[in-house]
């Protein structure tokens, strides 16, 4: 027994390496986890070029670190559109399986209303045979 793939399974199966690291790492830069993390790292960046008595590696104003930072969106902000294309692929995906589920609703609600209105008229046509039937039945009776 076989059972077909939902839109979402095959989007995903279709992915490459590529995007599921573009994925991950967008995701990764998106969230407060790394957030928090950089933010812990900066301080203690700065905190040891500050304090640091013997030994300064990246002294004030941090060039290296703003060295580092500039490449850190040089590299993240490609890689983050090309995850936000994806879901704009996925979204367009869904947007086109929604289309057809409501195309074939919509096909099925229109040949359910015609049955129903074909059983109505059938049901209305037996009603008035039943009823000629019975005024035909009462009219040959002796008075």
């Amino acid at each position: 027994m076989t059972t077909q793939k939902t839109w979402h399974e095959k989007h995903h199966a279709a992915l490459t390496f590529g995007g599921r690291v573009a994925d991950a790492v967008a995701k990764g830069m998106g969230s407060w986890r790394f957030i928090i993390l950089q933010t812990v790292l900066v301080v203690i960046w700065m905190g040891l070029n500050l304090v640091g008595f013997m030994f300064h590696w990246d002294v004030y104003p941090f060039i290296l670190l703003n060295l580092l930072f500039s490449t850190q969106a040089a590299y993240a902000a490609p890689i983050i559109m090309m995850s936000q294309n994806r879901q704009n692929e996925r979204d367009r995906l869904h947007a086109e399986q929604d289309y057809k589920t409501n195309k074939d609703a919509k096909k099925e609600i229109e040949a359910l209303a015609i049955k129903l209105k074909s059983i109505e008229v059938d049901k209305l046509d037996k009603i008035i045979e039943l009823l000629q039937e019975q005024k035909n039945n009462s009219s040959k009776k002796p008075l």
